[in-house]
């Protein structure tokens, strides 16, 4: 199925939170990579049992961003590893 990848450095990100949320009514998994202690995504327990949330454990923004751009560069490799071996 489809899965909608997200990223927030507070997890507050209102544009975020409604994306989740409309990616839910169409059955779709969330990845969400966060920062912080998760805001309103661990608040509001916006996730399902199935999602999954990356969180980078910083108060520091420039941090966050720093993990983040990590965590793509490892996603990317292993989409790559997956389509061509």
């Amino acid at each position: 199925g489809d899965i909608l990848l997200t990223y927030t450095t507070s997890g507050n990100s209102g544009n975020v939170l409604e994306a989740i949320k409309a990616a839910h009514d169409r059955d779709m998994t969330i990845i969400v990579v966060t920062g912080k202690d998760g805001g309103e995504i661990a608040l509001q327990n916006l996730l399902n049992e199935g999602d999954i949330e990356l969180r980078v454990p910083s108060n520091s923004t420039a941090r966050i961003q720093e993990v983040h751009l990590v965590i793509t560069h490892c996603l990317c490799d292993l989409i790559d590893v997956q389509l061509f071996g």
